[in-house]
């Protein structure tokens, strides 16, 4: 479903044949394209600007079963049979005629929008975990998770392996801080979040006070802190630096 982030009016309904893992916004003020996967194996677009209503008794946001407006929304797929598993993440790069995708064929995509097809592609060592685009930074930079090693791509050049850092325990999560040269990881297998040095490669920190596995990590934008979400039902903020923030000294 697609929420109005002010009213919460559910505004879009789009309908699946399995369960959807990811979608994906380009970055414009007000984007008109959605991008859809999951265990269908499909990478679908849909166009949010091309809906038609598909009855005059659709549900409200406030009936009963909560099932929104139903919609007629054009989508088409990108690379058919392609996936060789569930698509785990979907990610709208900086150039938005390339769309990112990493399924569990281990495989990490860079799609070109307007030949629809891969224009670059690189095979992980393990199944992925988080994918996440750093567009923030002056050199953005894609992060991904996969089996004991951290992946560090180029946010503008599709395949372009900046550096691959192996760390002694599986990671589920990973996120980057370009500018201090610092990346933040998590963990199935414990409760832990670790802090590297990027060009040394060493755990510099180890965070405590989850009682799950780290699933998820994400930077502010002004990059001072960053979250951690667990299977402990939990967000936690952690204070990034040593300089003071808010309440933190």
């Amino acid at each position: 479903m697609i929420w109005d982030t002010h009213t919460g009016e559910c505004l879009h309904t789009l309908t699946h044949a399995h369960i959807v893992r990811a979608v994906a916004f380009p970055s414009q003020p007000r984007p008109q394209l959605v991008a859809t996967g999951g265990f269908e194996k499909k990478l679908r677009i849909f166009d949010l600007s091309s809906s038609t209503s598909a009855s005059s008794t659709s549900s409200s946001p406030t009936s009963p079963n909560g099932a929104g407006p139903s919609t007629s929304i054009p989508s088409y797929e990108i690379g058919p049979g392609v996936h060789g598993g569930p698509i785990k993440s979907v990610i709208w790069s900086t150039d938005l005629n390339i769309l990112i995708t990493a399924a569990d064929d281990k495989i990490v995509r860079w799609w070109d929008l307007r030949a629809r097809s891969p224009a670059a592609t690189y095979e992980l060592e393990g199944f992925p975990g988080t994918c996440e685009l750093d567009s923030l930074s002056s050199k953005p930079s894609l992060s991904i998770a996969a089996g004991k090693s951290a992946y560090f791509f180029s946010g503008t050049q599709p395949g372009q392996l900046l550096k691959k850092i192996t760390t002694p325990k599986d990671i589920s999560a990973v996120a980057l801080h370009a500018e201090q040269r610092k990346f933040i990881t998590g963990s199935a297998g414990d409760t832990w979040v670790r802090v590297f040095d990027f060009d040394s490669e060493s755990e510099l920190e180890v965070q405590k006070g989850h009682h799950g596995p780290i699933w998820t990590i994400s930077f502010s934008p002004d990059g001072k802190l960053y979250a951690t979400g667990s299977e402990d039902g939990t967000v936690k903020l952690w204070k990034f630096g040593s300089d003071p923030y808010g309440l933190w000294r």
